[in-house]
């Protein structure tokens, strides 16, 4: 039987040159949907709600496509069809987000713009997996990270550039997106769909023949991981997930607590259901692709297992970071600040207000002033979220000229705020591309489980480290470790994996890989909004420090993987 040839520099280069486009629109998602949302009039503990679509998107999405791809082939080959039909409908999304007139409409754009994304990025992690050997899939998913990291520096940075390079201005007029964010989002859909095109012309796919006479172990890893599942497995797994989410949903009906903990507990009941149904079609011995995924799930490799509780905590820490960044650091860092006069200030003129807004909006208004006169009660000074700054400047004949005056302010340190966020996003990204090929070289010398727990560990405490700055520029400083830990989670995972999987199910496995991303997202929107709210006290900078611990769990738990190849 043949051996997969190595591929050369250039050749890795084309096929992975279209994460390049994938990454630019994951890092305009990433750096601006949260500033956008505020900017619309969400609520600083209600950001991770209106995230959930995102997650859910890709826990549903990618092993459909996943399945899908492993049984597809055409002119196009077998993952590139999907390349280039997620990117044209992500091309379309970029460029509707930006104009999103209200805040439902801009969640429901971030739902259509991640499922998009997921079809295009899904079969990229498989495509390595299908083209490299052994021996060369650390390079070519350093690689991937490698344009991950390029792509995503570019597009981080864009708002502040267009900014401060070419005078496009970075504030809006009432509850609109700043034309600095607008453009960056234009631009970003024309690289997205270049760069995929330029990896679907440029590289080809091994036929199904070609890869069935490939021989890299696949024959013992197959026998490893046939089915194991029976239907008292799948009941096992369904009865455990679905009593444990009706007990949490109790729990929380009884104690009152807030509705995105509902999330959890009925994403719990959910999966004991599918889990149900599963064994049904098992019993009745019907076979099909919903049957497949959910075997493949219940029969993971050991080392998919292991992989799967490191993936846990390092993304959980990643999404406290994409979510929690921009409010994290303009509410700690920069002059958003108000004081006891100020807030009574506000209030007084809250009632003047009432012949312009709705009594819904005014009395969320009060909720949130009532909210700082308790946190005064224990502070000199509160941060006020742009929901508040944006209601009163659209009333701003109702404040005298001192408040008016303060609210602006506060409206630009937010805005510069955010804009260095981005910069922060494009360092971590940039530090992630040049730092790939030192992985590479790390895991090299040492191997791949060194390499992640140490990268692990840096990025951790880099997260944590936030929480100690004051001045706006030592903020990128931190950003650079988490650059590290970027690099190694976008490579080292899946190159360990990899050697474990069978080539003719590697899209199905990747795709359920995946859900050990969204899980911790999804409880990520489900948690940090009460945790933000109840235990942090409204400062969004504790989910920074939640997260530089999470992803120090992570580092720990990469020493128990065992990596077969």
């Amino acid at each position: 039987m043949k051996q997969k040839p190595p591929l050369s520099f250039w050749q890795i280069w084309n096929m992975s040159f279209g994460f390049f486009g994938i990454q630019f629109g994951f890092a305009l998602q990433n750096a601006n949907v949260s500033r956008i949302f505020e900017t619309l009039g969400a609520n600083i503990e209600d950001i991770p709600i209106l995230w959930i679509a995102a997650p859910v998107t890709g826990l549903i999405i990618q092993p459909i496509i996943g399945h899908l791809s492993d049984n597809t082939w055409g002119k196009l080959g077998r993952r590139r069809p999907y390349f280039l039909f997620g990117a044209i409908l992500a091309s379309l999304a970029l460029i509707i987000m930006p104009n999103s007139p209200v805040l439902w409409v801009a969640a429901g754009m971030l739902w259509i713009m991640d499922a998009s994304i997921n079809v295009s990025m899904e079969p990229f992690r498989a495509f390595v997996g299908d083209m490299l050997p052994s021996k060369q899939r650390t390079v070519g998913f350093g690689m991937q990270s490698f344009f991950i990291g390029t792509g995503a520096v570019i597009a981080s940075a864009l708002p502040y550039v267009l900014t401060n390079w070419f005078d496009i201005s970075n504030t809006s007029i009432g509850n609109t997106i700043p034309d600095s964010v607008k453009w960056s989002f234009y631009f970003g859909a024309i690289v997205f769909m270049a760069a995929i095109i330029w990896t679907v012309v440029k590289s080809k796919e091994y036929s199904p023949e070609e890869l069935e006479s490939f021989e890299s172990n696949e024959s013992k890893i197959e026998k490893s991981i046939v089915s194991k599942s029976n239907n008292t497995k799948y009941n096992m797994i369904g009865g455990i997930s679905l009593v444990t989410g009706l007990v949490l949903s109790f729990l929380f009906y009884f104690l009152n607590y807030e509705k995105e903990l509902y999330i959890l507990s009925f994403g719990l009941i959910a999966f004991g259901l599918i889990e149900f149904y599963g064994g049904l079609l098992y019993k009745q011995k019907k076979e099909n692709g919903f049957l497949e995924v959910i075997t493949a799930f219940n029969d993971m490799p050991k080392t998919m297992v292991q992989l799967a509780f490191v993936q846990f905590f390092s993304w959980f820490a990643l999404f406290a970071m994409w979510i929690y960044s921009t409010a994290g650091v303009t509410s700690h860092i920069y002059d958003m600040k108000a004081d006891a006069e100020m807030i009574n200030q506000l209030e007084v003129n809250l009632s003047q207000f009432s012949t312009i807004e709705g009594d819904e909006q005014i009395h969320n208004i009060q909720t949130e002033l009532d909210n700082y006169k308790l946190k005064l009660q224990k502070s000199s000074s509160v941060s006020l979220s742009m929901k508040v700054v944006k209601f009163y400047l659209s009333g701003s004949e109702f404040l005298d000229a001192e408040i008016t005056e303060r609210m602006k302010h506060i409206e630009s340190e937010y805005n510069t705020g955010a804009d260095w966020v981005g910069v922060g996003f494009a360092v971590y990204n940039g530090a992630a591309a040049i730092l790939a090929f030192f992985l590479m070289f790390l895991a090299r010398v040492t191997n791949r489980k060194i390499t992640h727990a140490l990268a692990l560990v840096v990025g951790g405490i880099s997260l944590a480290s936030i929480y100690f700055i004051s001045n706006p520029d030592l903020v990128l400083i931190p950003f650079i470790g988490i650059g590290l830990a970027w690099a190694s989670i976008l490579a080292m995972p899946y190159a360990i994996l990899t050697g474990s999987l069978p080539t003719n199910k590697m899209g199905t496995y990747m795709g359920i890989f995946n859900f050990f991303i969204v899980i911790p997202q999804i409880l990520a929107a489900s948690l940090l909004g009460f945790f933000i709210k109840e235990l942090f006290g409204g400062q969004a900078i504790f989910a920074l420090i939640l997260g530089g611990i999470s992803m120090i769990v992570a580092s720990i738990l990469v020493v128990f993987v065992k990596d077969n190849d």
